[in-house]
């Protein structure tokens, strides 16, 4: 399957604070109509659940596929990105996956566990990968892409 993407840019990917992220999630969202899939990494997971329990825009998304999620109560992230704690740790409006890798610096994989289960997410664990980001040379990530057509198919039976 192909799929129209939007890209949502922040504002400040130095010093990003949580408010600023979930207001610029509402306003791309307010342009875009559903059905919508989302697919965010690292802190856009943490993001993205924060999001879906304050939003009314909700109810557009139909699934997500959180991948490398980053656990911003836990060293080293803890100091860097305070106004994003506490992590919403309850279930998600819609569907969604949640990918992570044994060996990602920047989530336990007992942290990712809990997470999934919070959040009503399915859990799939995908080897040794790192962060699941540029330097884990995954290219096109064709596994990403077939999570993402599964969710897919799950909401609409295609």
């Amino acid at each position: 399957m192909q799929f129209a993407y939007t890209v949502v840019e922040q504002h400040d990917w130095i010093r990003p604070l949580r408010g600023d992220w979930l207001v610029r999630l509402d306003d791309v969202m307010a342009d875009l109509q559903g059905p919508i899939y989302l697919v965010a990494h690292h802190l856009a997971c943490i993001q993205v659940v924060a999001w879906a329990h304050i939003s009314a825009q909700r109810d557009k998304v139909k699934g997500a596929l959180l991948v490398a999620p980053g656990d911003v109560e836990a060293p080293p992230l803890t100091s860097a990105l305070t106004s994003w704690r506490p992590i919403e740790m309850q279930a998600l409006p819609f569907e969604s996956i949640l990918v992570s890798s044994q060996n990602d610096s920047h989530c336990s994989v007992e942290r990712a566990k809990a997470f999934a289960k919070a959040w009503g997410s399915t859990w799939k664990e995908v080897g040794c990968e790192g962060h699941l980001n540029a330097d884990s040379n995954l290219g096109d990530w064709p596994e990403g892409q077939a999570l993402l057509n599964d969710l897919m198919k799950e909401e609409h039976g295609y």
